[in-house]
């Protein structure tokens, strides 16, 4: 029962993370670099210098966030359920 309550919460609770994740790291970036937008990859006008650690930090903050969902979404199935999702 719980893998089953846990595969749809759980793509849903993904999707709510990564838009969170996208905010906090458009923050992030502000603060470091005082810009709005981080640089694309493709970005003919920006160097390695710049793209990298924005890409960087991007999949750092990405990480991060999904781990802290993951983890919240498991605990919180443990607790309606008794067990632990795998």
């Amino acid at each position: 029962m719980g893998k089953l309550l846990y595969k749809p919460l759980g793509m849903l609770f993904g999707v709510l993370g990564g838009m969170l994740a996208g905010v906090i790291f458009r923050r992030l970036w502000g603060l470091i670099t005082g810009e709005d937008d981080a640089p694309e990859a493709t970005d003919e006008e920006r160097g390695w210098r710049e793209v990298l650690p924005a890409a960087a930090l991007q999949g750092a903050v990405f990480a991060a966030v999904k781990a802290a969902v993951d983890r919240g979404g498991a605990t919180g199935v443990r607790r309606v359920t008794g067990r632990w999702p795998t």
